[in-house]
């Protein structure tokens, strides 16, 4: 690959800090063979390298490509059939959705993800019947998705070794049932009972398989407290070591989830996590929205990353993660977009937005989200959740080309004031129409709208005609036991935990 120059007003090589970027102002970025060798002046960097391939105006702003730290599937839950409901009811509306082709499923969403700047995605994977070969090869159609959209994306397959549809055991739902709906949820879950042993296998071949690759990482997914046992636990934990790739883990997504851990274990969720030796960089937990300000130290204190999923957390009514808090205290928070946005889709920019808005507390304190501080969620600290860490989420010498080049004339027409920083506008005003282009690993692979290496409406007619297709019998069969699940959980949750005793972490003291 021939070197080559992207020009831009601003170049943002990434943040300093929750207030100041690292920018170069009329500037270039060179790179070749998918990673970056040089920022500079334009001016200077054109007339030192002569020879590359120009492009890019001052029309234009570059920023490190996005990162969703937290993914699953393609079509929305919505789209499916699944209303937004409180998680734990939202779950199990879910045995009505309609199968859709792994591959076609991952372009979907890609399609949104990359055209809204979204270079990197951690894809976390479950949920799907065994044996070992079924399950490697969903995931490896989910690989290709990725590799051939040119998409750098992390692969996990969300391990689960007990209580699936309930905070209790699979015994105990299927004998609180009816007869003839516990004979239904035991043959949806069958399939889904196999050995601890093969999700190591199904790791240790995808490791295998993925050797090479550029584009695509492995790495490990406990998927919950509730679906994992402590031995589950503490095996994961050890192959994380061994293999040093992370880990990204559900955790206290909900009150209902907390109550769960305080009856197992006698204390919290991550106490529980720090006396099995869990805790440490290399550990993301999803959510943590209930979170006790015991456990904030705990997370701080062994360096664990946050995943903060916003849209998610409004839509299943799961809380609001105490963000502010996790800042002061200098934990790493990424931005993930979990099934969707609040807008039923992948955009970055929107969601940046929401996390903006969201966590403005009411006062003059000024320990409320920045831009910058946002920016460095969506791109630097959500690189540290993945196997690409710093090779990622930057721009710098050394790191892969990863950026999203976003059109400030039109972005910010007519008109916008100096006086705010261009990044701050950018943030708060841009929308996926002014993305001109997305480049991951010095590839090309959306620009003005169109993609490079798939055609999206090929795709698109694809999912269309196959899901235009009347509903088969099981499928049908299955909107009615999702429906009676739907009215059992509400009733088995109904007195499941004291309000008194679930304060939000945010309402717990005036002082955040």
């Amino acid at each position: 690959m021939s070197k080559k120059i992207v020009k831009a007003k601003w170049i943002v090589q990434g943040v300093k800090d929750r207030q100041t970027l690292d920018i170069v102002e009329d500037g270039a970025l060179l790179h070749e063979n998918g990673v970056v060798l040089e920022i500079g002046p334009a001016d200077d960097m054109i007339r030192k390298h002569a020879n590359a391939e120009v492009t890019g105006s001052n029309d234009q702003i570059v920023l490190p490509g996005f990162v969703n730290s937290h993914h699953h599937v393609g079509l929305t839950p919505l789209q499916l059939g699944s209303k937004d409901l409180p998680l734990e009811e939202w779950l199990v509306s879910r045995i009505s959705a309609r199968p859709i082709d792994l591959y076609l499923d991952t372009l979907y969403s890609a399609f949104e993800m990359i055209a809204s700047g979204i270079t990197t995605v951690q894809h976390i994977h479950g949920w799907g019947p065994g044996p070992v070969d079924a399950m490697f090869g969903r995931a490896k159609q989910i690989l290709q998705a990725y590799r051939d959209i040119g998409m750098r994306a992390s692969y996990s397959y969300a391990v689960r070794d007990q209580n699936r549809m309930l905070y209790a055991s699979d015994e105990v739902l299927l004998e609180s049932l009816p007869e003839s709906l516990s004979r239904q949820i035991a043959e949806i879950l069958k399939p889904q009972q196999f050995p601890f042993a093969d999700n190591m296998t199904l790791y240790d071949r995808l490791v295998e398989e993925n050797l090479g690759q550029a584009l695509t990482r492995i790495q490990l997914a406990p998927a919950n407290l509730h679906w994992c046992s402590d031995n589950a636990l503490s095996a994961l934990n050890e192959r994380s070591q061994r293999d040093n790739v992370p880990m990204h883990m559900h955790l206290v997504e909900t009150a209902y989830q907390k109550e769960y851990a305080r009856r197992r274990t006698g204390t919290t969720a991550v106490k529980h996590l720090a006396k099995l030796g869990l805790l440490s960089p290399r550990l993301t937990l999803g959510h943590a929205v209930w979170l006790s300000e015991e456990d904030v130290e705990l997370v701080a204190a062994h360096g664990v990353c946050i995943c903060h999923n916003c849209s998610s957390n409004f839509r299943l009514r799961s809380g609001i993660a105490p963000l502010n808090v996790f800042a002061k205290k200098g934990i790493p928070v990424a931005v993930g977009l979990d099934e969707a946005g609040i807008n039923d889709d992948r955009d970055m920019l929107q969601e940046m937005r929401l996390i903006l808005n969201v966590h403005r507390v009411p006062g003059m304190d000024d320990d409320v989200p920045t831009c910058p501080q946002v920016l460095r969620m969506a791109t630097e600290h959500g690189a540290v959740t993945t196997p690409f860490g710093h090779s990622i989420g930057r721009l710098e010498p050394g790191r892969y080309a990863d950026f999203v080049v976003i059109n400030c004339r039109r972005a910010l027409w007519p008109y916008q004031d100096d006086l705010i920083e261009i990044v701050d506008a950018v943030i708060q005003r841009a929308k996926i129409d002014s993305v001109d282009a997305t480049v991951i690993g010095g590839v090309t692979v959306y620009q003005n709208g169109k993609f490079t290496l798939v055609d999206r409406q090929v795709i698109l007619k694809e999912i269309a005609d196959v899901l235009a297709k009347p509903r088969t019998i099981e499928e049908n069969a299955r909107i009615g036991i999702a429906r009676e699940m739907q009215k059992f959980i509400k009733s088995y949750y109904a007195d499941y935990y004291d309000e008194a005793h679930h304060i939000p972490y945010y309402k717990q003291s005036s002082k955040v």
